[in-house]
Parts: C-alpha cells; sequence; structure tokens
C-alpha cells in the first residue's frame, strides 16, 4: 500500500475506485464497505484509493470538546488498511478552509482533479461539503456531467452488522472490550515505548512494563486489571506475541498522583526499556481498587494472574 500524507503528493490515476471517510477503528462496518471496493476495482481493473483525514474533523470543528478520543492512531489505520489490501491511502490534513469547500468544490477539486476517481463507494450516511451539506444527492447529480459511477452501501447492510464507531468507543470507555474486538474484528490495542517506572511491581513479584503512548486523542480502556497479549520488538518487523495481564489506574493502594499504563507479562524476563510493544485486550478482570496494604494487593494479583491464565489458556 502506498501512503500519502497530503492530497497533494498524489498523481491522479486513470482508474481510481474510491471511498472517503474517517474510518476511525476500521471495524467490521468499514470492512463491508472496503470490501465491496475491492470487488469493484477487480470488476473493472482499478485501483483502490482510501482518502481519509488527519487530524479528525472532530478535533477541527469542535476544538472545544477535549474529550474526543479515537480508536486508532493514524499509524495503526494505516496498518490496518494495508492488512486489507488497500492499494493508496491518501491522509490529508483536515482544516477549515477544506471544511468549508461546497459539495460541487469537493466533487471536482479533490475527487476528480487530484484523485482521477472513476467509481466511488461510500456508506448511506456519508456527508461531506461545507456544513456536511453534500451526499448521494450531489454525487449522482454530478456523476454524468464529470463521468463517474456512485454505489451507495445501504443502511441495512451497514446495519446488519449493528456496528459504529461511537458504540466502540462507548464499550472501550466501560471496560467491555470483549465487545469492543466483536465490533472491531480485531482486539483493540495500544501501542506504544517501554519506559522506567518506579519498580513497586517487581518488588511484588509482579514486575510489570509501564507504557506510554505518545498519542495523546487516543482512546484509553477504563481502569482496571485485563487479559491481554503483548506483540514485543515491533520495530525490528519480528514480534514475539506473549500473554500477561495489563493495568490502568491510578495505584490509589499507593497514592499514585499519575495515570499509569503497565503490563505483567508472565514467563519473561528480558530488557526491554524503549521498546514499542503492542498490549491487545482480550478481557476485562476486575477494576481497579484501593487494598488497605501492599501485602493485601500482592494476593490479588496473583488471584488477577490465576483468572487471566485460565482466560489465555
Amino acid at each position: 500500500m502506498k501512503i500519502y500524507n497530503h492530497i497533494d503528493e498524489f498523481s491522479k490515476i486513470s482508474n481510481a475506485v474510491v471511498t472517503i471517510g474517517t474510518f476511525d477503528g476500521v471495524h467490521i462496518g468499514h470492512q463491508k464497505i472496503i470490501s465491496r471496493l475491492q470487488e469493484i476495482a477487480r470488476q473493472k481493473n482499478g485501483e483502490t484509493v482510501i482518502l481519509t483525514f488527519f487530524p479528525h474533523p472532530r478535533m477541527i470543528l469542535h476544538p472545544e470538546d477535549k474529550a474526543i478520543k479515537l480508536i486508532t492512531t493514524m499509524q495503526e489505520k494505516a496498518e490496518r488498511l494495508e492488512a486489507l489490501g488497500i492499494d493508496h491511502l491518501i491522509i490529508t490534513p483536515f482544516t477549515r478552509d477544506f471544511s468549508n469547500l461546497s459539495p460541487q468544490e469537493y466533487i471536482r477539486k479533490v475527487l476528480l482533479d487530484k484523485i482521477g476517481t472513476k467509481h466511488i463507494v461510500i456508506g448511506y450516511d456519508h456527508r461531506f461539503g461545507k456544513d456536511r451539506e453534500g451526499g448521494l444527492e450531489h454525487l449522482q447529480k454530478f456523476s454524468s456531467d464529470f463521468k463517474f459511477e456512485v454505489e451507495e452501501i445501504p443502511e441495512q447492510d451497514i446495519n446488519d452488522v449493528a456496528v459504529s464507531s461511537s458504540k466502540i468507543r462507548q464499550a472501550i470507555f466501560s471496560g467491555d472490550v470483549r465487545t469492543a474486538n466483536d465490533f472491531l474484528g480485531y482486539p483493540f490495542h495500544l501501542t506504544g515505548k517501554v519506559i522506567k517506572g518506579d519498580q513497586i511491581g517487581r518488588t511484588l513479584g509482579f514486575p510489570t512494563a509501564n507504557l506510554f503512548v505518545e498519542e495523546i486523542y487516543k482512546l484509553i480502556p477504563s481502569d482496571g486489571i485485563y487479559a491481554v497479549n503483548v506483540e514485543i520488538n515491533r520495530d525490528s518487523g519480528d514480534a514475539q506475541c506473549l500473554k500477561g495481564m495489563a493495568y490502568i489506574g491510578h495505584r490509589p493502594t499507593i497514592n499514585g498522583m499519575t495515570h499509569n499504563i503497565e503490563v505483567n507479562i508472565f514467563d519473561f524476563s528480558q530488557d526491554i526499556y524503549n521498546q514499542t510493544i503492542r498490549i491487545n485486550f482480550l478481557n476485562f478482570i476486575r477494576p481497579d481498587e484501593k487494598f488497605v496494604s501492599l501485602e493485601a494487593l500482592k494476593v490479588q494479583l496473583a488471584k488477577d494472574e490465576e483468572a487471566v491464565r485460565s482466560i489465555l489458556i
């Protein structure tokens, strides 16, 4: 897959089969649209093109809303789309000027002049252009003049999978990662570098790798203990996949002041400081809580490990 970090980097192609959207999570609903995109490209000997945006439009149009969190970072989204076999991914900056394009300007300047769209596939609720005025009706109106074809994925086809990015975000916020994973079609994950912590876990017999997630807009699951798989050595491209239990929270037993993401990797003792790892969340074990002593916490962690190992057999 070729990636373009601005639409101006893309050279118009002769038979572009295009879809547009934020595709946060690249969930099973998105995958229906992508599957149809690829089917059309095969039929027409075309190339698949996805036009997406960064920052997310809501971050620009509603900067006062600091609660906006996304299921996937831009890099994670690109990885998912590449795994699905997309030919071209255009990541264009979403700005207020871009948002003010009229539907006709959007179609002519972006879809035709920049990309060379011959066929476009959209979900039933896709909107574009200034104040989200554009939709299927505009694409159909201009398709004969500009000589491109339009296909809408019907509402029933999308709703058959009963999924949306907002539903997935809510599931993750509440710790229901199993439901989120069902909607995504893959495990929700956090990716980041391992940084040094205060090593309290080591003194309890449960050493942890502390994860630093650079992207502040990345959605973090609710506080608690989770059963996880951990991919290590992601920088080298030859990742190990190990079992473990993750902790998210403020460590109330020691009156912690920071919000930590830590993972105890089972049967593993290598030094992985500064390495990039990925934590795949598989199941929620229990919420975070404050214990009367470190010894009581240690006893509970042993029970947590037993519960996680039974899940990950």
